[in-house]
């Protein structure tokens, strides 16, 4: 640290702390108010001190329980607030999931997490809550051979600073062109340790993706005309990706062979698994998802949130509908 720094950390406590204001600092100190107000910029910029706004509705509300009870979750957190936008719900999920994240990790614990929209958006959220022995381990390869970015090292790099943590990247693809070439690389020393600690994690934080022409998981070179064109008719979302239809089953068999990322038979066994997901676009995915017990924790948008509940309780309706019609039709 240097002066500089020093005296900001000395004007951020007497403004925070003491509650003085940049005048009473200014005088305190001996230096001009324009200096007082620069030295709180720069402790802001240099992460001596953070704001938070904490919206209790994001912790306590009736979708939240209503979506535990549903779907049988810990926990849920709904971003209160309505979204105009895709990009504005993302934007609300991932400040509440960066929260979440920071409540969950704890010293000695290994991390795992994917990439994406909507994990970038939980990283950027994430302040410094140094722990001690944290590890962040890739879930899943990230290395993109199109213009679309996965940010997979960006959101690494986020984790590993807010938790000073020792980072475990998965420099691959997520899926390879061949079978073969993904069966050779898979059993190197080094990748299969990282695997292996991906299937052991205590905390894992991912996301849900749609399907639809835009979304990057399908335009990241991995995949083929036939092959995309499959998927879009044929699955509703991916974890990890792990492409599934709407009944929870796997929607191109030979696609897993090729896919470098935890099983989502191991995802299910871990302790914690934190699902956050933002926009409508993902309900159908996010409802198959969660059916299929894929997260224990939830963070959606107040939109998804009611859009997964009415969803549910049309189904559970027209199943009870059904169930009327047959006894009816079994007394006739």
């Amino acid at each position: 640290m240097d002066k500089r720094d020093e005296q900001s950390i000395d004007a951020l406590k007497l403004y925070y702390q003491q509650d003085l204001s940049q005048a009473e600092v200014a005088a305190r100190l001996g230096i001009s108010r324009p200096t007082v107000a620069k030295l709180l910029a720069h402790g802001r910029d240099r992460g001596f001190v953070t704001i938070s706004i904490h919206d209790p509705r994001d912790e306590a509300s009736e979708l939240a329980a209503r979506l535990e009870r549903c779907y049988g979750l810990s926990c849920v957190r709904v971003a209160h607030g309505h979204a105009v936008t895709e990009d504005e719900a993302i934007d609300q999920v991932g400040r509440v999931g960066a929260d979440l994240v920071s409540q969950l990790v704890h010293d000695g614990m290994s991390v795992g997490i994917s990439w994406g929209r909507t994990m970038s958006a939980v990283a950027s959220y994430l302040t410094r809550s140094p722990r001690q022995g944290v590890r962040v381990v890739q879930l899943k390869g990230g290395t993109s051979f199109s213009a679309r970015a996965t940010h997979d090292f960006e959101v690494m790099r986020a984790f590993c600073k807010a938790f000073t943590a020792q980072p475990r990247y998965l420099p691959l693809p997520v899926i390879f062109q061949s079978t073969k070439t993904a069966s050779i690389v898979c059993k190197d020393q080094a990748i299969m340790k990282i695997l292996e600690e991906g299937r052991n994690v205590d905390v894992a934080v991912f996301t849900i993706g749609a399907i639809s022409n835009e979304v990057i998981s399908l335009n990241l070179g991995h995949l083929g005309e036939e092959e995309v064109d499959t998927l879009l008719h044929r699955a509703v979302g991916d974890a990890l990706s792990h492409f599934f239809t709407e009944s929870g089953q796997v929607a191109i068999p030979e696609l897993e062979a090729r896919t470098v990322s935890i099983s989502l038979e191991h995802l299910r066994t871990r302790p914690v698994r934190l699902v956050v997901a933002g926009g409508n676009v993902k309900m159908r995915a996010l409802d198959t998802a969660l059916r299929m017990g894929i997260a224990t924790h939830l963070v959606v948008d107040q939109d998804l949130a009611a859009a997964l509940l009415d969803m549910r309780e049309r189904d559970v309706m027209k199943e009870v509908g059904d169930g009327a019609r047959d006894v009816e039709h079994l007394s006739i």
